[in-house]
């Protein structure tokens, strides 16, 4: 329908726009396209005010304007319809438009016919158009002067009447619409219908009279037209009769009368017509004016009655009205009625809708149960993917490291010859077991601005290295080991008094430790924590333990929400409160965040508040901005609830801390103390690596944990999962019912949120507890295992019964904990009171001075830091409360020694200069010392990979120059060229023989002298690697690195000399002294020999002087390290190494003598000071005393750099100790007891001082004679290195020389062994280096050529005929007929004329040439096929027996490998493709080689058949020739039983094995005794089958499968077999065998026939051969039997002959 519409408006109507059916509706909505289309049919006068916007107001226009168009038409058309129209309604429009166009369609029908049009146009234009007839035009056109009046009056008449016509239509529009709105519709009964039908009728009527006028005035208008055409007619008539007169007759005046008369009665006529005309449209007007009349007079009784039908209507309505109202009232009880009803209903309905959505949600809760473990094996899997592979990347990178480590320990073993040094491997296992790369990653010589990765691996590298040897070089280890002279005398490893003098000064320089003001937590009775996963019961046992046990239980969870309720509920705090809080605020440890909240207006309003609230408050603020809350804030949130907790109440976290971070700040906030940085502060006290303070602690103790315990309650994951899905489900069974429904879907979408986000969580707070667990463990199993772990896979019951026996053996341990400390201070208060009675309290002294107050501070911590053994001595000296008046020490029996554990180090106060400026100093010379020896030891290290590496480049290079080529091979194969051209006549002569004698010597003599000159060459290149400078400069570059090692100890002892010095005269109140000494230097050994003046060196060098051999031939040996043989070459390398090693000797002399000579300058410096200071003290002034005293107090020591003459002259003058000046003198007694007491302190600080100088005297004496030895022993193993190879080269020379000579021996022993047998040298003589040989693959001069085998020739056996004899035969047949058959009598001719004319040509074997002409019919009569034609090819497979009879499965498979190899399945082979392909049996017999060369071959007769049978079967007219594979082996099928013969060609043919039927007769007598005159030697086997197939013919009954022979055979390949298919006989008068192959063709047709086959469609096997005609024509055929040829042969020689070849019949049992 929709494509007839847009059909109609696109090609009859041609509308402004196109219209498909896709875009109908919105073509449509607008309404303007409908207007056009009313346009189109001149039905829409007001179309140029339609709009084609489509905006609302737009629409209203157009469909407003359509609608009373469309109603006069008759097309239905409301407000319904317009809005489905304007909202593009599918099928809204299209509906509309089919309407219009049947009322259209309708229209112009009526147009033609005349009749519809009155129903659409109004009615007085109905009749203006029935006026405008055909009838009325001829009229008009003869009337022009009436009808221009008639027109003009029908004109205006036809105007009043539209006029009158639309007033009347607007008039009843307007009743009808008033009828609509204003009176509702009144029930049906039969007075309105009866109204209806009057107005009805009324209508009709007038309709009926205006029909009846137009009928009418048509008829008079019919008359006048009739009447007119006769008078014209006979006007006509009487015209021509009167022209015919007057054309007869003249014309005259009567008859021109006659004209004017008849023009005036015409003219009267037509005015009378006219009047009559006007007259009767004149009435016609009259007519229609008073209908006009009648009508308004009947319009105005109609509205007159329709006022009083008004009010009887308002009437009936007020009784409508009071009935309505009651049934109103019914009508709304019975609507209260069923909306109760549908109340209960929908209330019924929520509830089973509740029950089918909790099943519904039982079932959803479950798969997403089932998806959750699904997820979550998913994230265990790729955790342990992801462990996987980290443990692959660390298994790959060992491997890799392996893998490294194996090659460079093989690329040493090639540079040491399989001696790896020890030190090398040590530092290999080293870079291995730290995960270093091996090889060199990058160099580090010369190191960019930036580094890359490579470069700081390398860096790290050289670190560890560099750490390893200095370890080993300060531990004497290693390489560093003391040999067995040193051991006895192995000074102590460490300075004890060195030691504590710089851990004094390093723990006088740190910042004093500010005690900590936070005061102490209360001690509480248990304090735990409880962790596992989610759902692992913790809260369910802490309810338990918290029922039974005085504890209280904090969870995180809870105190966020709590503290945020606290900031919405305002929390503040009271005055006195607060006062209390703000300090414990302050003291509180934990970190607060800065926030916005800093802000001035809200300060005060915030700070009011409780610091739970305040927390609170920054807690929401973070949630607010969809961030999670910091730890620090819930550490804060954590420790805050813990503090109002009573002291008496233990207390127990569930499930915090989470992280470690947690952990550490909890802990932090908990106790005060910082794991981290108690661990930094005893790295810091402990910086110190040359000297220890034995006395110091060496490990700082870890604080105790916040924790008691920690239980971990151990779940898998899965039975999370699980536990969680079990609370879930239980939750949905266990739902309390609610009154509302309302309410109850609230809770129940609030519940399911919840459960959803618990769904959402529980996989990330797995991961994130297995994330953080490790960590959190070893946090809380490292400095005290508080941790307990619980199987948490049980039940509640017997969860919560664990924890509380682990609970109770906690509480258990702390008050034994508690009562062993209570215990402990009990017992050390009491041994104070006792130490308090038994020494007597001393009288009050007088205040200390300032000096001896900072003595006080230092004595406290000194008594805690040394051991118990040094107890006794403490309570002799100073303490805290006395002053430094108090009564002298004792005198003790046994005095200690410094630096011992007896001693009692002097810890007198310092100035404040003096740490600030020596632990600097002291940290310069430890890493000026490491970095020095770590630099020498790495330039020894990478010193000892050069020295491999030059030694094996000098090694291999001194063998690739003895390997250098030679010309020797060339005046040997000249000699043995000239000794080959010597003619034969002469080598029997004996003088010849001498001159070839000499010659031989000649030879030798400059080979010798070949050898000597480069024995001379190579002994050259030795003394050059010998005398290089390579050798000398290695061991003037090591012996400086020695001296550097020697410096680097001279440097430590002279700064550690003056350290001391300083540290003991800042002690004793001096002022250090300025020392204008330059510091001792070592020399260095100068390796080249430029001369450089002194004032531009830095450091003093020693010029080294090589001792060459000649002067060493002077000088006595003193020591030898060359062993063995004297080699005069070497002498030089010793008298070097001698020099050497003097100079070392030398060199440590030197040094050790520079560190007694300063200590003794230190000691008698000493004792000059103390003679001075011990001159009498009254001879001095006081006030000299005084002012030098106060000059030292205000000037502060001076740094050592800068010279200050004046306060060595004033120290010159002696001074006596600044304590003095303050002691105030009142009894004279007391001044002498201090005076003895400073002496005391001054002899007790020079003992110290003293003893810690000889003790570094002694270590760096001893460190330096340990270096002396391993320089010596260094520089040894380098030249014993560099001799050995020397040797080695000379080892290397000496063989080679001594294997040349031998070479040579041995080439004149096999040329004099030639000469004196006379025989030439054939092969090649090759000498070349050390090697000779004979090179037997090189002939001088060729081989003499062997003698040729003459070719096999085949003889005549048992009347066998050759395979030259074949090829003939089958030539001759070949020509005669190509076809292969041939007539009977011609081929007995043939064959007569062979055997008689043989005339030389030796056709036939010796024993053929005997045959008479009966015999040869005879011989053809045994290959006729039929009755007159001869197949050759067959007889030619006869007479070319024996061969190997195929077996009928041998057939089939030479077959298919033909098959396979014919790709394109043609049915033929090449020559090529047959060879490949073999038939049943090959030609590679045993065959003996006879030994004589000259004896021919025995031949393969076999080979040769094969070769023959394609020739003999093959189509040689094609180019290659091709053979027909399947019509070859179809001859070969042939068998002594006829029968047997054709069953094999029968499977041959269809390509499987054919059964033979039991019941098939066969012909035992033939066969019995074909084959056995045929074949003697097979007389057995044959009489063997037979008796089988007698004896088991059940047995072979059976053994036919069901389904034997299903296969398909066709005509063609039944043909085929029977010689019918592809058989054409030779083009001579003896082709008679086509008749016999059409009767086998029409036999065969009908067998197919009578077999069902009537298209000749393919048909099996069995059901063929069970036909009779097949039966009989098988047992019959007799082309595929091996005839009896030799019988003939037999008979006519008279002698029984024998074959070795066999003939085996075709096998009876075949293989299922």
């Amino acid at each position: 329908m929709s494509e007839i519409l847009c059909q109609w408006l696109n090609q009859e109507l041609k509308v402004s726009q196109t219209v498909s059916p896709k875009s109908f509706a919105k073509a449509f909505s607008s309404g303007y396209l409908i207007g056009e289309v009313l346009h189109k049919f001149a039905l829409q006068d007001d179309f140029a005010d339609f709009s084609e916007s489509r905006i609302s107001s737009a629409k209203l226009n157009n469909f407003s304007r359509l609608e009373p168009t469309l109603h006069l038409l008759g097309v239905q058309f409301d407000q319904n319809v317009a809005h489905n129209i304007i909202t593009e309604k599918p099928g809204a429009a299209m509906k509309l438009l089919y309407q219009l166009y049947i009322a259209l369609q309708r229209k112009k029908k009526g147009v033609q016919t005349g009749v519809e049009m009155p129903t659409v146009q109004p009615l007085m234009s109905t009749k203006v158009q029935n006026m405008k007839s055909e009838a009325f035009r001829d009229v008009s056109k003869n009337t022009r002067v009436g009808c221009r009046f008639l027109l003009q009056c029908m004109k205006v008449k036809s105007e009043r009447e539209q006029r009158l016509s639309r007033r009347r239509q607007n008039e009843i529009m307007a009743k009808i619409q008033a009828a609509i709105i204003q009176i509702p519709k009144p029930t049906s009964n039969r007075t309105l219908k009866t109204l209806d039908a009057q107005k009805l009728m009324k209508k009709k009527k007038e309709a009926e009279d205006v029909a009846n006028e137009i009928k009418k005035f048509e008829a008079l208008i019919k008359k006048d037209l009739q009447a007119k055409e006769s008078a014209s007619k006979t006007s006509l008539d009487t015209a021509g009769q009167t022209t015919t007169d007057l054309l007869n007759t003249y014309s005259d005046d009567d008859y021109i009368k006659k004209i004017q008369k008849r023009l005036e009665e015409d003219a009267f006529a037509r005015e009378q017509r006219e009047k009559r005309r006007r007259r009767l449209l004149m009435d016609q007007l009259i007519a229609h004016e008073a209908q006009e009349e009648a009508y308004r007079e009947e319009q105005l009784i109609n509205r007159l009655m329709r006022q009083s039908q008004q009010e009887r209507r308002i009437a009936v309505q007020l009784m409508h009205v009071r009935h309505e109202k009651e049934v109103l009232w019914q009508n709304r009880i019975f609507r209260e009625k069923q909306y109760e009803e549908r109340r209960l209903k929908d209330f019924q309905d929520a509830l089973d809708r509740e029950a089918a959505l909790a099943r519904q949600a039982k079932i959803d809760f479950e798969e997403q149960a089932l998806r959750d473990k699904e997820i979550h094996e998913q994230i265990a899997i790729e955790r342990a993917q992801a462990r996987y592979e980290k443990h692959y990347s660390i298994c790959a990178e060992i491997l890799d490291q392996i893998l490294d480590l194996s090659t460079k320990v093989a690329d040493y073993r090639l540079l040491t010859n399989n001696l790896i040094p020890y030190k090398l491997m040590h530092d290999w296992k080293e870079l291995f077991f730290h995960g270093k790369p091996i090889y060199e990653q990058a160099s580090l010589r010369h190191l960019p601005t930036k580094l890359s990765a490579e470069h700081l691996i390398e860096l790290e590298k050289r670190n560890l290295l560099d750490n390893n040897d200095y370890e080993e070089y300060k531990n004497m280890v290693g390489e560093w080991a003391l040999p067995e002279e040193m051991v006895e005398n192995l000074p102590p490893s460490n300075n004890c008094i060195l030691g504590h003098v710089i851990h004094r000064l390093i723990e006088s320089s740190l910042p004093p430790q500010v005690e900590s003001t936070v005061p102490e937590l209360p001690s509480f009775a248990i304090k735990g924590c409880l962790l596992g996963k989610t759902f692992s019961g913790k809260t369910t046992a802490l309810k338990a333990l918290e029922k039974s046990f005085p504890i209280q239980v904090l969870s995180i969870d809870t105190l966020v929400q709590e503290a945020i309720q606290a900031f919405h509920d305002k929390e503040s705090v009271s005055g006195a409160h607060g006062l209390q809080k703000a300090p414990e605020e302050k003291a509180l440890p934990v970190r607060q965040e800065s926030g916005e909240e800093n802000q001035a207006s809200v300060a005060l309003v915030f700070f009011s508040l409780t610091v739970r609230a305040q927390l609170g408050a920054k807690s929401e603020k973070l949630l607010k901005k969809g961030k999670s809350i910091s730890d620090i804030l819930l550490v804060s949130i954590m420790v805050n609830a813990i503090k109002y907790i009573p002291m008496y109440k233990g207390w127990i976290l569930d499930g915090f801390p989470m992280t470690l971070n947690q952990a550490k700040l909890l802990e932090e906030a908990l106790t005060g103390y910082n794991r981290n940085l108690i661990e930094l502060e005893g790295k810091k006290s402990r910086t110190s690596t040359l000297a220890v303070d034995p006395t110091a602690s060496k490990e700082v103790p870890l604080p105790p944990s916040a924790f008691d315990f920690v239980m971990l309650l151990d779940i898998s994951d899965n039975s999370s999962l699980n536990r969680m899905n079990d609370i879930m489900a239980e939750a949905f069974s266990s739902e309390t019912p609610l009154e509302d429904i309302n309410q109850r879907v609230a809770a129940k979408n609030k519940d399911t949120d919840e459960d959803q986000n618990l769904r959402d969580q529980i996989q990330h707070r797995i991961v994130g507890f297995l994330d953080n667990w490790p960590s959190l463990e070893q946090w809380f199993t490292e400095p005290e295992n508080i941790l307990i772990k619980i199987n948490a896979e049980v039940d509640k019951q017997s969860l919560c019964q664990k924890v509380k026996e682990m609970f109770m053996t906690e509480i258990m341990k702390k008050e034994n904990k508690v009562k062993k400390k209570l215990e402990e201070k009990e017992a050390e208060r009491k041994e104070e009171v006792s130490l308090t009675e038994k020494t007597s309290p001393p009288p009050p002294p007088p205040p200390p001075p300032e000096p001896e107050k900072e003595k006080e501070v230092h004595l406290p911590q000194e008594r805690s830091k040394t051991p118990a053994a040094k107890g006794k001595k403490i309570p002799l000296k100073k303490s805290p409360a006395e002053s430094t008046d108090v009564s002298p020490v004792p005198v003790v029996p046994a005095p200690s020694k410094p630096g011992s554990e007896e001693w009692v180090y002097v810890n007198e106060p310092i100035p404040e200069e003096i740490p600030s400026f020596l632990v600097p100093y002291w940290k310069l010379i430890e890493n000026s010392y490491i970095n020095s020896i770590k630099t020498v030891l790495r330039q020894l290290r990478e010193g000892q990979h050069a020295v491999l590496a030059y030694l094996y480049d000098i090694r291999t290079g001194f063998q690739q120059f003895l390997r250098r080529p030679d010309h020797k091979q060339d005046f040997v194969s000249q000699w043995q060229a000239d000794f080959n051209f010597l003619p034969d006549d002469l080598w029997d002569d004996e003088e010849t023989k001498a001159e070839l004698h000499q010659r031989v010597n000649d030879l030798r003599d400059r080979l010798w002298d070949i050898c000597d000159a480069r024995k001379e060459e190579a002994e050259q290149e030795r003394l050059d690697i010998i005398n290089e400078s390579w050798l000398q400069d290695s061991t003037g570059i090591a012996m400086n690195h020695f001296f550097s090692l020697m410096q680097a100890e001279l440097n430590r002892f002279q700064d550690t000399k003056r350290l001391l010095q300083d540290y003991y005269r800042a002690m004793e109140c001096k002022i250090p002294m300025d020392d204008t000494k330059r510091f001792t230097r070592v020399p260095l050994v100068q390796l080249d020999s430029k001369d450089i003046l002194e004032s531009q060196l830095r450091i003093p060098l020693v010029p080294r002087r090589s001792i060459s051999p000649e002067s060493a031939l002077s000088k006595p040996k003193t020591k030898s390290i060359l062993k063995g043989k004297i080699d005069y070459t070497l002498e030089s390398v010793e008298l070097n190494f001698e020099a050497d090693e003097k100079m070392v000797m030398d060199t440590w002399q030197q040094s050790s003598l520079a560190i007694s000579h300063m200590v003794a300058a230190e000691i008698h410096q000493r004792l000059m000071e103390e003679e001075k200071e011990n001159q009498p003290a009254e001879t001095k002034e006081k006030l000299p005393q005084v002012a030098a005293n106060k000059k030292v107090k205000k000037e502060p020591p001076p740094p050592p750099p800068p010279p200050k003459k004046k306060k060595e002259d004033k120290k010159g003058k002696g001074k006596s100790p600044p304590m003095a000046e303050a002691a105030p003198v009142v009894v004279p007694a007391e001044e002498t007891e201090e005076v003895e007491v400073k002496n005391e302190l001054k002899l007790r600080i020079k003992e110290e001082h003293l003893a810690a100088l000889q003790f570094e005297e002694i270590a760096t004496q001893f460190r330096l004679e340990l270096i002396k030895v391993k320089a010596l022993a260094f520089l040894e193993e380098l030249v014993i290195k560099a001799v050995d190879v020397y040797r080695l080269m000379e080892k290397w020379l000496g063989e080679r020389y001594l294997n040349e000579m031998a070479s040579v021996e041995k080439l004149t022993g096999v040329a004099r062994y030639h000469i004196e047998t006379s025989t030439k040298i054939q092969n090649e003589l090759y000498l070349d280096q050390e090697d000779f040989f004979i090179n037997g693959d090189i002939k001088v001069f060729p081989d003499p050529p062997p003698p040729v085998r003459p070719p096999p020739v085949e003889k005549e056996e048992n009347g066998t005929l050759t395979i030259e004899q074949l090829d003939n035969l089958r030539d001759q047949f070949l020509d005669i007929a190509p076809k292969g058959i041939i007539g009977n009598k011609a081929f007995a001719d043939l064959l007569l004329d062979l055997v008689t004319l043989n005339l030389g040509t030796n056709n036939f074997p010796s024993s053929w040439m005997n045959l008479t002409q009966p015999e040869l019919q005879e011989l053809a009569s045994l290959l006729v096929t039929n009755s007159e034609s001869v197949d050759w090819r067959k007889f030619l497979l006869v007479v070319a027996l024996p061969w190997p009879i195929p077996l009928e499965e041998e057939l089939l498979e030479t077959l298919q490998r033909f098959k396979a190899l014919d790709a394109e399945q043609l049915g033929t082979v090449t020559y090529e493709q047959y060879k490949q392909a073999g038939l049943w049996f090959t030609g590679d017999e045993d065959i003996k080689i006879p030994e004589n060369p000259l004896e021919p071959l025995p031949f393969n007769r076999q080979e040769h058949l094969i070769e023959f049978f394609f020739r003999l079967f093959a189509n040689c007219e094609k180019d290659p020739p091709q053979l027909d594979y399947t019509q070859m082996l179809l001859y070969f099928a042939c068998h002594p039983d006829s029968t047997e013969g054709v069953y094999r060609a029968l499977s041959v043919a269809i390509g499987t094995h054919v059964f033979q039927p039991i019941e098939m007769p066969h012909p035992v007598a033939e066969k019995v005794i074909v084959p056995i005159e045929e074949y003697p030697e097979l007389e057995d086997n044959f009489m063997s089958e037979e008796r089988e197939l007698q004896e088991d013919g059940e047995e072979k009954e059976e053994e036919i499968p069901e389904n034997a022979n299903t296969e398909m055979i066709s005509m063609q390949t039944l043909l085929q077999v029977f010689r019918g298919g592809n058989e054409v006989l030779d083009a001579n008068r003896f082709a008679s065998h086509q008749k016999l192959e059409n009767i086998y063709l029409e036999n065969f047709i009908k067998v197919f026939q009578d077999l069902g086959s009537k298209n000749l469609e393919p048909i099996e096997v069995a059901v063929l051969l069970k036909h009779p005609f097949i039966q009989d024509l098988i047992s019959s055929y007799p082309d595929y039997k091996i005839p009896d040829v030799k019988i003939i042969l037999q008979r006519s020689e008279h002698v029984q002959g024998s074959d070795e070849e066999r003939s085996p019949s075709r096998l009876t049992e075949e293989k299922k």
